[in-house]
């Protein structure tokens, strides 16, 4: 059994903090918001994001930083992406020399265009630094319904550690060396999940979805190799495993807000109306900065990135992306 902190309470957060705790973990819940961890004390239910899923007894739920983060083995970092270098700032003081940190937020820092685990690392230092990704709706996992992920870490005895941790019947763990991939799938997919939706909201039919989704993992791999990632990464779970289930589920608040925006919504519109964080929208110009950095072709990404910043009409990015210069799918000898 291993002392595990969970630092956020959203879906992600709680669902997993009560998988470790049916794993038989001691499990402490921590929110930023210290109203909110009462609040979750007094209902044990947080029935706007998880609705009829209850945080055990057993878990303890807390909003005191230093006493989420004292004598804990591992600490699950469940913050979005977007809020991930101030929450780490935050925390830093109260982060032993060491200390094993999962990352399970999927995204990439915007002006610097750092992976999470970069962030994180570059906030705390002294940590050990490590991801957990794959195909994995929290509305599923608090279920107990089977899932597979993807664990990576810069030691390979440190990835089979936090194996050994999050496995159970219902949640298989596979272990990997590359974390640039792992993280790249996990941020990317997101931006190429709003377009699939924004073909939904226009109507349009299952070949334009397989389309997406299948040059869609075409643009991410070849951005992920230049950038040092491993090719076969993107054929695997935090690659076009993650890709499909965003793309094609109705838990996918990425897929969702691109519906609506293929509805008419405007960006603003659309995620106020999904009411959670849309990782795709935060994802999407750091993912288009990083393909003009490594000078890789993403169509796709700069499609979506004038859908939601330069109001261009879903229905004329999907034009445009049909009617671009011919081109071969394997190059030719």
């Amino acid at each position: 059994m291993a002392k595990i902190s969970v630092m956020g309470t959203g879906s992600w957060g709680t669902a997993l903090a009560i998988l470790l705790h049916n794993n038989g973990h001691e499990v402490m819940l921590w929110s930023a918001h210290p109203e909110k961890a009462v609040k979750l004390k007094e209902t044990r239910e947080d029935a706007s994001k998880l609705p009829g899923v209850k945080i055990p007894e057993g878990i303890i739920i807390t909003g005191d930083d230093k006493t989420a983060l004292a004598d804990t083995n591992v600490a699950v970092f469940a913050t979005p992406s977007a809020y991930m270098r101030n929450i780490s700032n935050r925390l830093s003081p109260f982060v032993k020399e060491g200390q094993v940190i999962v990352n399970v937020s999927k995204g990439v820092e915007e002006h610097t265009l750092m992976p999470v685990c970069d962030v994180i690392k570059e906030e705390i230092p002294q940590a050990e630094v490590c991801v957990l990704s794959g195909p994995s709706h929290a509305e599923e996992v608090s279920r107990g319904l089977p899932t597979t992920c993807v664990v990576s870490a810069r030691k390979k005895e440190t990835a089979e550690y936090l194996q050994g941790l999050f496995m159970s019947p219902v949640f298989r763990v596979y272990t990997t060396p590359d974390m640039l991939g792992v993280e790249l799938g996990g941020a990317l997919k997101n931006v190429i999940a709003l377009a699939a939706g924004t073909a939904d909201g226009l109507g349009y039919g299952d070949n334009t979805k397989a389309a997406l989704i299948t040059r869609g993992i075409a643009e991410m791999a070849r951005l992920g190799v230049k950038m040092g990632a491993k090719a076969e990464t993107f054929a695997g779970l935090s690659g076009i495993g993650d890709l499909i289930v965003t793309c094609a589920s109705m838990h996918s608040r990425n897929r969702r807000a691109g519906y609506l925006m293929g509805k008419g919504y405007t960006m603003e519109q659309a995620m106020n109306e999904v009411k959670m964080i849309v990782e795709g929208v935060y994802s999407a110009k750091a993912a288009k900065a990083l393909a003009e950095k490594y000078h890789v072709e993403m169509p796709i990404i700069m499609e979506v990135n004038k859908l939601l910043f330069e109001n261009k009409p879903a229905s004329e990015a999907v034009k445009d992306l049909m009617q671009r210069d011919r081109q071969g799918e394997i190059t030719w000898e």
